[in-house]
């Protein structure tokens, strides 16, 4: 990158508020993969977007009035929504804790990066890896460390019945199968 983006700011977790929050004093879990994913969207964001808008409004700021210049209120909204971005991924990208999953040495046990298969107390099969709160994916059986399924998960060995507990129910889940990548895949 040419420079650098804009400075973070200690709010720009409410630029987004869909996006989860890292648990106060814990950091923030990546697998290396998801950590390419998100560089990779700075980069493009800060390489090509950003300085294809910048282009934009400044022509469109060349023809004149500007108040009733679609391409330049547009380009002006969408150039900060960019640079909200932006601040978020850095914020995100340097505060986190890349852990590669293929390393895991002790792969009895369900740790961050394990997919994991369980069994719920209806019988019910469910497949699904324990990934960063940035990366998690429900419909690619991806969910954070941090939910509650993880948590229940976290530390369990195959055969284990742990409880869920959500708001609503507890519930026991057995584990029936744990997997880990393997080194350089």
């Amino acid at each position: 990158m040419d420079s650098a983006p804009p400075q973070t700011h200690d709010d720009d977790d409410d630029d987004f508020p869909e996006a989860p929050r890292v648990p106060a004093g814990a950091k923030n879990y990546m697998t290396p993969e998801g950590h390419r994913r998100l560089t990779e969207e700075l980069r493009r964001l800060w390489t090509v977007e950003r300085p294809a808008v910048v282009e934009t409004v400044a022509w469109a700021a060349g023809n004149g009035d500007r108040s009733e210049n679609g391409d330049y209120i547009y380009g002006k909204k969408r150039l900060r929504e960019i640079d909200r971005r932006i601040r978020f991924l850095r914020k995100r990208l340097d505060a986190a804790e890349i852990v590669d999953p293929a390393r895991q040495t002790n792969r009895d046990r369900v740790f961050f990066g394990a997919t994991v298969t369980y069994e719920n107390s209806r019988g019910e099969e469910h497949t699904v890896t324990i990934v960063g709160i940035d990366e998690a994916d429900l419909d690619r059986g991806r969910i954070s460390w941090i939910s509650p399924v993880a948590r229940a998960l976290l530390k369990a060995e195959v055969g284990d019945v742990v409880e869920l507990r959500t708001p609503g129910a507890r519930e026991s889940l057995e584990v029936i199968a744990i997997c880990y990548p393997d080194a350089g895949s």
